[in-house]
Order: structure tokens, then C-alpha cells, then sequence
């Protein structure tokens, strides 16, 4: 074989790390790690060894480099088993309020009630407006209901035995607090002339909200009293 390999690091051989001792040429105690240099494997040795170390070095030096631009990435991971259990539990995670609008989702609702004619319907909407259990009512006049018609004897059985009907009705759909309304139900059902009314509130968890903030100030009033209206 050739002569020496050079050395790629100017770093005095005694301050090296230690490798595997050395087996004897020719039997007898093996040399230390220091000692044999002359075999071409070690002095092949010898000159990758820095290498390793210099590679580690650069790997050492990229990681905290890197760290920073990692830890946003690393946050999000962390949150995922979280997202992941919610969807397999079927329900969607909570919403939280739009930033600066101070307003609670939920907290105000969008309550439908149907009657039999615009007469009725005007007579409720103002009644419920001048009491402060709404603030707003919209009248959606002809709309179509379909429905089931019960005879006196399904109300005491597990069979459905009414008859198909169809009926020109109007629409209401009535804002207010979430609060008020079963004080809502309640008078609904005082006047309207149905004897099981229809009266159904859904939460709203979005929209605009001054309009939102105007809803419950409107109410407020009466919320803050906690007592119903009564009917007359």
C-alpha cells in the first residue's frame, strides 16, 4: 500500500478520543490506542475520526437553529389528539367569542312560532314586543305546513293514526335572550289560539354583533327582573 494518510485536523494526537486498543501484530499484549499507527486501517481511522466530530458538531449547531422554527409546529401537534377526540365523539368544540365583539355565543336566540293567519300572527309579535320578550319579529307570511293530524284515541296509543293535512300558515320568527325564552313559551301558549302551539328557539353562535348587542339590550329589562309577564 501507499505511504501515510495525511491528517485532516491539526488537533495533537493526544488530545483525540481514545479508540479500541489495537491487537499485537504478531501476538503478545495488544497496544494501547495510542500505539500501531502504522497499520493502514487506524491511520484510515485516524483521518475520518475528526470528520465524525465535525459532523456532529454541524448537526448539534442546525437543531438549535431550528429549535425556534419548530416549536409552532411542535404546539399544533400537541393540540391534535384533542381536535381528533372531539370529531370522534361527534361533538364540535365549544365556539368562543369574536375578538372584541364581547359577545356570549348562545346567549341570544332566534324562537319560530306558526299560526293560522296574519292577524294572529301581528297581534302576538306586538304583544311580545311591547312585554320586552323580543325585540324583533319577523312576519313570513303563506308558508306551507305539512303535517300529521292526531285523532282523539292516538293520544292514548303507540300508533299513529291521524290523517295527512296541509294548511297556509305564517311564520314568525321572533330575537330575544336566550333567557327569556320559556317566559316566551309561556305567554305564547296563553294566547295563541292552537291548542298545542308550535314554539321552537334556536341558539345563535354567530352574527353581527351590534345587531346582537341591541337584542339584549333591548331585553335586558326584563331579564334582569326574572319574572314573567303575564298574559294580559
Amino acid at each position: 500500500m501507499g505511504g501515510p494518510l495525511p491528517r485532516t485536523s491539526s488537533v495533537p494526537a493526544a488530545d483525540w478520543p481514545a479508540g479500541p486498543p489495537r491487537p499485537a501484530p504478531s501476538g503478545g499484549e495488544a497496544i494501547g490506542p495510542l500505539e500501531g499507527r502504522d497499520w493502514p486501517i487506524w491511520r484510515l481511522w485516524d483521518s475520518l475520526r475528526p470528520r465524525h466530530v465535525a459532523a456532529a458538531q454541524a448537526t448539534l449547531l442546525l437543531s438549535f437553529l431550528w429549535m425556534p422554527a419548530l416549536l409552532p409546529v411542535a404546539s399544533r401537534l400537541l393540540l391534535l389528539p384533542r381536535a381528533l377526540l372531539s370529531m370522534a365523539s361527534g361533538s364540535p368544540p365549544l365556539p368562543s367569542p369574536a375578538s372584541g365583539s364581547g359577545y356570549v355565543p348562545g346567549s341570544v336566540s332566534a324562537a319560530f312560532v306558526t299560526c293560522p293567519n296574519e292577524k294572529v300572527a301581528k297581534e302576538i309579535a306586538r304583544a311580545v314586543v311591547e312585554k320586552r320578550l323580543a325585540a324583533c319579529v319577523n312576519l313570513i307570511p303563506q308558508i306551507t305546513s305539512i303535517l300529521c293530524s292526531p285523532s282523539f284515541s292516538d293520544l292514548f296509543s303507540y300508533e299513529w293514526k291521524g290523517k295527512i293535512e296541509e294548511d297556509s300558515e305564517v311564520l314568525m320568527m321572533i330575537k330575544t335572550q336566550s333567557s327569556l325564552v320559556p317566559a316566551l313559551t309561556e305567554f305564547v301558549r296563553s294566547v295563541h289560539p292552537y291548542e298545542v302551539a308550535e314554539v321552537i328557539a334556536l341558539p345563535v353562535e354567530q352574527g353581527n354583533p351590534p345587531y346582537l348587542h341591541w337584542v339584549r339590550q333591548v331585553t335586558e329589562s326584563v331579564s334582569d327582573s326574572g319574572t314573567a309577564p303575564s298574559s294580559a
